[in-house]
């Protein structure tokens, strides 16, 4: 058996899976720590159905602990961004466009060196070692405990940040933590070297995070491995967490939709999963979320990593219902919703309230509700469908009819029919779906790069790079009889020379001995 669990904002969800089966679900509240209510979780779960520490093959944990650490520019180690591409990439240097209090939480200091390469592989500028140790002067008597390294193109060469990174330990040491942008974006310098530079500056809270959730599972008696999802759908180790954490960001709502495809038996559908504070609407394209081809803010800063393509409302249990108006939303009470919500003793009308009244949710003392007029409950339902009716149309890309699948314990808000799309499947434990869907999560790997199709070779080049995304989905834990190609891209870039081309491959297959 493994465990799949959840931690949103409002609630953790966990789920004990024999197989494909699931044997026990359950919801707890998010602690303020987060940590403590997983461990809660795994309790309630082997009370449910008793498990011995051993029958535990894997547990798999999709967590928020690092996208809130960087919303609330809390825990951020102090960092450094140095970008090889003079004389090229002066006019905006890193860092640029970041919020302010943003850059003062991670102490950013930003460098610029020589280096880089064209999209074709041409040097723009030979390495300078002395270079980047003066830099690296600087970096040490700044404090800096983190550097994140962006190279011109580095998706096409990386030797220049390879290098630069060996320079830099020898200077720093090896306790200082190195992000190289090649490994964590894609093609796109300043939303690449965005991205890294937030990587590096959760790289020390990753490890104390690793270890608190390695604590907390293994003082349930659980030796088994652990696992965190990626926001592409897939897992990764501990190991990889460590030095990856940004790549969980956004692994909720991808796996609510993981979850939802494994329920419901759709591949090809529009998810809505309701919380607790956010409603997020999504598209699966053959089991998998498709993804953003836009670029993502993250806290303000802009970035291009791998992210799914979903639209969020601010609609949930939690959500406060305005009574003069029957709006709902964009505040919630969050986590504190069994102790302000009116069905649980409190004083604030929620959303979870109005799904009582209005005899769709079960939820609490009803008896605390009944003063509230069933003709304003269904308006307020009713608002909340057409709301999500809307966000759906907006997601899909055509007009021909799509499936709505609703997942999420605050799905019950959702009339069986909504406007445009008619009925509202709800498959089988939908309140769990993002604990399910984190648990069946397979292991991925991706290639993302810019080639030269040379006339007479373009099968030989793209198999290549199926072949490279096939190899990176084995070396991070997938059995190599299971992997397959899931996604392909290859788009023509007109404005570069040479048949540039740029190629996307992902491959994805079922982690090893699970």
């Amino acid at each position: 058996m493994h465990i799949g669990i959840d931690v949103g904002g409002t609630n953790t969800d966990a789920v004990l899976m024999d197989g494909t089966t699931v044997r026990a679900g359950v919801k707890r509240a998010t602690s303020p720590d987060v940590t403590s209510g997983i461990v809660e979780a795994i309790g309630v779960l082997n009370d449910d159905h008793a498990f011995a520490g051993s029958d535990i093959t894997a547990v798999m944990i999709g967590t928020t602990h690092f996208i809130n650490a960087l919303v609330e520019a809390r825990r951020l180690a102090p960092t450094a961004a140095l970008r090889p591409g003079l004389p090229a990439t002066k006019a905006l240097p890193p860092l640029v466009g970041w919020p302010p209090a943003l850059v003062e939480a991670i102490s950013g200091r930003a460098y610029l060196a020589h280096g880089g390469y064209e999209f074709d592989g041409r040097p723009i500028s030979p390495l300078d070692p002395e270079e980047i140790k003066r830099h690296a002067a600087d970096m040490a008597a700044a404090g800096i405990r983190s550097v994140a390294v962006s190279s011109v193109f580095s998706p096409v060469n990386h030797d220049v940040e390879i290098r630069a990174a060996e320079i830099l330990r020898g200077e720093l040491g090896e306790e200082v933590a190195i992000s190289l942008s090649h490994e964590i974006g894609r093609i796109g310098l300043l939303e690449r070297e965005n991205a890294t530079i937030i990587n590096a500056a959760l790289r020390e809270l990753a490890v104390e995070i690793v270890d608190g959730l390695t604590a907390a599972v293994r003082a349930r008696g659980i030796e088994a491995p652990i696992y965190l999802s990626q926001n592409d759908g897939t897992l990764m180790d501990e190991s990889y967490v460590r030095r990856y954490p940004v790549a969980t960001f956004a692994s909720g709502p991808t796996n609510s939709m993981r979850g939802a495809a494994a329920t419901s038996g759709l591949t090809d559908c529009a998810v809505i999963d309701i919380g607790g504070t956010t409603s997020d609407v999504g598209v699966l394209v053959h089991g998998f979320p498709r993804e953003t081809t836009n670029e993502v803010m993250v806290a303000g800063v802009r970035t291009n990593f791998r992210m799914p393509d979903v639209l969020s409302l601010g609609i949930g249990g939690g959500s406060h219902v305005h009574e003069d108006t029957a709006e709902v939303g964009p505040t919630s009470v969050g986590y504190r919703l069994t102790g302000e919500a009116l069905v649980f003793g409190g004083d604030t009308l929620t959303a979870t309230d109005i799904a009582v009244a209005a005899g769709r949710a079960d939820i609490g003392d009803a008896d605390r509700v009944r003063h509230i007029d069933r003709g304003f409950a269904r308006a307020v339902i009713d608002r909340i469908a057409e709301r999500t009716a809307t966000a759906v149309d907006r997601m899909r890309v055509s007009a021909d009819p799509i499936p709505v699948v609703a997942v999420g314990g605050g799905s019950v808000l959702l009339p069986d029919e909504i406007p445009v799309f008619g009925t509202v499947h709800r498959p089988d434990h939908y309140a769990v779906a993002n604990a399910i869907g984190a648990s069946i999560a397979q292991v991925g790997g991706e290639v993302d790069k810019v080639v030269e199709v040379e006339p007479g070779r373009r099968d030989a080049i793209l198999d290549g790079i199926r072949q490279d995304a096939v190899d990176k989905a084995v070396a991070a834990g997938a059995s190599p009889r299971t992997v397959a190609i899931v996604d392909f891209d290859e788009v023509p870039i007109p404005y570069l020379p040479g048949n540039a081309t740029r190629v996307r491959a992902k491959a994805a297959g079922d982690l090893e001995g699970v």
